[in-house]
C-alpha cells in the first residue's frame, strides 16, 4: 500500500493532513484532559506548526503521525502513526508508535485499532525490527492501550530530556514490541 495514501482499519482512516483538520486538532491541544500528560496544552499557532510538521514529515518519508478520522463520517478525531523521536532519548534510535485522540473519542478502541494498523505496517511494509512507545508514568490510559497492542514494559523508569526536571511529568516509562513477537500474536490469532 502507498502510505502516503494512508492506512485503513475497519472504521478508521490514516491519512495525510488537511487544512480542514487544523481547526479541529487545535481544540483538541487546547484541552487540557487531551493534553494532562503534556507540559502544556497548545495554542491555535503551536498545534498548526505541530500539524504542519506531521503533514510534512509524512511527505518526506511516507509515513508518520497520520491524521486520523472516521470513515463513517469523515470526522477528524486526532492521530495516530509511526515516528522517529528527535530527542535524546535513552533508547534512541528508535521508531514509536503514537498517538493523541480528542477527548470524546476516548474509551471506544479507536487508539488501539488505529495503532494496531500502524503496527502491522511498520513491521510488514518497514520491517523494523522493534517499535517501541513511551509515555508519562501516570498515563494509565495510554499505558493500558500499550498492554493492549501486546508491548512489553523494557524500561520502567526513565526521565524525558524534553520535559522540564522538577516537573512531575519527566519521569516516563518505555514499551517495546519486537517484530518477531508482534508475528508470532498474528500466528496465534489466526489460529
Amino acid at each position: 500500500m502507498d502510505s502516503h495514501a494512508g492506512l485503513e482499519t475497519p472504521r478508521l482512516r490514516l491519512r495525510q493532513w488537511r487544512q480542514s483538520d487544523r481547526a479541529p486538532f487545535a481544540a483538541m491541544n487546547a484541552n487540557a484532559k487531551v493534553m494532562e500528560f503534556f507540559p502544556s496544552t497548545l495554542d491555535r499557532q503551536a498545534s498548526d506548526a505541530l500539524a504542519d510538521r506531521c503533514e510534512a514529515y509524512i511527505a518526506q518519508r511516507g509515513c508518520g503521525f497520520w491524521a486520523l478520522e472516521l470513515k463513517q463520517t469523515g470526522q477528524f478525531i486526532g492521530f495516530t502513526g509511526l515516528h522517529v523521536p528527535t530527542a535524546d532519548l535513552p533508547f534512541a534510535p528508535c521508531v514509536e508508535v503514537g498517538w493523541r485522540l480528542a477527548h470524546e473519542y476516548w474509551g471506544q478502541g479507536f487508539a488501539s485499532e488505529a495503532a494496531r494498523a500502524a503496527l502491522r505496517f511498520g513491521f510488514l511494509e518497514l520491517g523494523l525490527p522493534a517499535i517501541v512507545s513511551f509515555t508519562a508514568l501516570a498515563n494509565l490510559r495510554s499505558r493500558a492501550v500499550m498492554q493492549r497492542l501486546g508491548m512489553q514494559l523494557a524500561l520502567p523508569h526513565f526521565d524525558h530530556p524534553a520535559v522540564a526536571a522538577g516537573s512531575n511529568l519527566r519521569a516516563h516509562c518505555l514499551y517495546s514490541l519486537a517484530r518477531e513477537d508482534w508475528l508470532a500474536r498474528q500466528s496465534e490469532r489466526e489460529s
